[in-house]
């Protein structure tokens, strides 16, 4: 009992430093941009009414929505929208159009994931930096280059793995929670009517008497849920209980706390408002807080850095990116990967935005649209889980989706207002990485319709070889084939060049689902086809590792397969060359595009690992 108390504990400490980090550090601009973006004057009605907002925003999208509702959408254990989506897809399997739907929008979704990204790191550190210019003017010039330098070390420090740092999130983040609860006390209790701005009459008076400013501001209020998708995303690092523990237990209250504390610092003192979070520290604890931020915030994009990575990883799996280098950076853990190209990427864009945009303020414009977008693409892939999926009654379903698409959408037309004033940055990156991965998984299904017509059945074509008479030689074969039942092309080229069939030859196809995890039960089967041949069928879920190996191993073990030594086995891929045609399939530029993916993906043998001393690729050209 107690040490699942003490694990208990450790999980919820581990989320609250990764899962908490983002919407942690929220704080550090939400209210700024409100009261800075001139829409609004500052009385006390509107700090009134504004506080209130902020307040039941966190307590309908964070403790509601996502804490409460969407973390029960668990795809066998694991959450995030890739998972949701497979959810969704799954529970519509009987609906083709409407399958092909979902999967577009949630890919979509999964796209804007990459602006959001980009976004996020930049405008958490600027803003931590930013408290150098409240310790003095002159340290204003400082800001953008440090941020970089910043950035960049978080960046080149990736490829080492950060195994080791991570056991300091949980701590550092807790502080920082502390901080902020303490921060927001010292000001609340020297105006404790402030209190009165958790009754949400105060928004809806703000609503009712100034719609139209109250809908331009929601662009800004929403600032602080920044990182509520991190909530569904981590749920099978740390599990539901801990993360609703961290949050009921020491974020939301910490996050409310401070806000409540920033609204009663700016009725005290309106001039507070350029900055009103670092206004509240004392000037002698003032550069210890500019420290503790910045690395709260470090620590904020350094989850959202490994999301990325985890992310990409399960894209790649569902046919939807090429496959990319990807590096284990721990022995023990198989979560902890490093992708260089997606690291490298990222660092560019989110360097590309610091420099462009100078200020958190002038990020803060190009923030929420892809958020909103995001949030508003999950409530409709949750009603089709929990209404098709789940079979809940319709009506209460409905209901629920409504309110919640309402919210939503006027976040999300809220934030469209800001489009011309950097909207468009997150929306550029979220729309040029949807076309890649529309343009890769159309061309794999082009290449399979290409290869499908010169298919030949793999038990007439052994038939036909064992007539033959073809020469065996010692030792076993595994051809890696993308469809059941048909010859590989590699053991064509291989017979046409070589004049030799493996005494033992494998025939493995590589299938992946939609679902996190495939049992190991249900990982592997094989089927003899006689003559010291048979077929495998290899299944893994997104979050799986495609070890092909390890799999043909337990076949091995469990008899279906006779035992072979890794130097007696050959491991056989076809290597092609896609060939871009005016007229079929894509337009010729995206076939072009997809051409060029193709032959810069890395290593299919890397991607499974294969070992690469016994691995032999043979080519050929494929029109499409």
């Amino acid at each position: 009992m107690q040490s699942e108390k003490s694990s208990l504990a450790a999980l919820t400490l581990g989320a609250l430093g990764v899962v908490y980090g983002d919407i942690g550090t929220s704080v550090l601009y939400a209210l700024k941009e409100v009261f800075s973006s001139g829409h609004v004057a500052l009385t006390t009605a509107h700090v009134y009414g504004v506080l209130s907002l902020v307040v039941w925003t966190v307590t309908v999208i964070v403790s509601l929505k996502y804490v409460t509702l969407v973390l029960r959408a668990d795809n066998r254990g694991e959450g995030g929208l890739v998972a949701m989506l497979a959810l969704a897809a799954s529970a519509v399997e009987g609906h083709p159009r409407l399958r092909r739907w979902l999967m577009a929008i949630g890919i979509f979704g999964t796209c804007l994931f990459y602006g959001d990204g980009v976004i996020t790191p930049a405008i958490s550190v600027l803003s931590a930096v930013e408290g150098l210019a409240v310790l003095s003017p002159r340290f204003s010039s400082a800001v953008v280059p440090l941020t970089l330098l910043i950035l960049f070390v978080l960046f080149a420090v990736q490829k080492r793995g950060t195994a080791g740092i991570g056991r300091w999130f949980g701590p550092i983040m807790g502080l920082w929670f502390l901080s902020l609860a303490a921060l927001g006390f010292w000001h609340i209790a020297q105006h404790p009517q402030i209190l009165w701005a958790l009754s949400p009459h105060h928004a809806f008076a703000f609503v009712w008497e100034e719609p139209g400013v109250a809908f331009l501001l929601l662009g800004a209020v929403v600032l602080c849920v920044t990182g509520a998708e991190a909530l569904y995303a981590d749920l099978g690092h740390f599990g539901k209980r801990p993360i609703r523990q961290a949050w009921f237990g020491v974020a939301m209250p910490a996050l409310l706390i401070n806000y409540l504390g920033q609204g009663a610092l700016l009725l005290q003192q309106p001039d507070a408002v350029s900055n009103p979070f670092f206004a509240m520290a004392p000037r002698a604890l003032l550069l210890p807080m500019v420290v503790l931020a910045t690395a709260a915030t470090v620590i904020a994009s350094q989850a959202l850095i490994t999301g990325a990575f985890s992310v990409t990883k399960q894209v790649i799996q569902l046919g939807y990116l090429p496959r990319l280098q990807v590096l284990h950076t721990s022995e023990t853990d198989t979560g902890q990967i490093y992708l260089p190209l997606v690291n490298w990427g990222l660092c560019a864009g989110i360097a590309l935005a610091v420099i462009f945009f100078q200020s958190s303020g002038a990020l803060a414009a190009a923030y929420g649209i892809a958020v909103t977008l995001d949030m508003l693409i999950t409530t409709v892939l949750t009603f089709f889980v929990v209404r098709w999926g789940w079979k809940y009654p319709l009506l209460p379903i409905a209901a629920a989706t409504a309110f919640f698409l309402a919210v939503d959408v006027s976040f999300f037309a809220s934030n469209l207002l800001k489009l011309t004033d950097g909207g468009w940055f997150p929306l550029a990156i979220g729309a040029g990485m949807f076309l890649l991965m529309r343009t890769w998984h159309t061309g794999r299904e082009l290449v399979l319709q290409s290869l499908r017509p010169h298919a030949l059945p793999l038990v007439d074509f052994l038939t036909m070889l064992r007539r033959d008479s073809v020469t065996r030689v010692e030792g076993t074969a595994v051809f890696l084939s993308s469809q059941v039942g048909t010859v590989p092309s590699a053991l064509l080229h291989n017979l046409k060049h070589n004049k030799v069939l493996h005494a033992r030859n494998v025939f493995v196809t590589v299938r992946n689902h939609e679902v996190a995890h495939v049992p190991s039960d249900s990982r592997a089967t094989a089927h003899d086809l006689g003559h010291d041949c048979w077929q495998v069928v290899l299944h893994f879920g997104f979050k799986d590792e495609p070890h092909v190996p390890n799999a043909l191993t337990l076949l091995s073990l469990k008899g279906e397969l006779p035992k072979a030594s890794v130097m007696e086995t050959s491991y056989f891929l076809s290597r092609d060359i896609i060939v871009a045609q005016h007229g079929r399939g894509m337009a010729l530029w995206r076939e072009k595009l997809f051409a060029q993916m193709y032959r810069n993906a890395s290593s299919a043998a890397d991607f499974l690992h294969l070992p690469n001393r016994n691995v032999v690729e043979l080519g050929s050209q494929i029109v499409i």
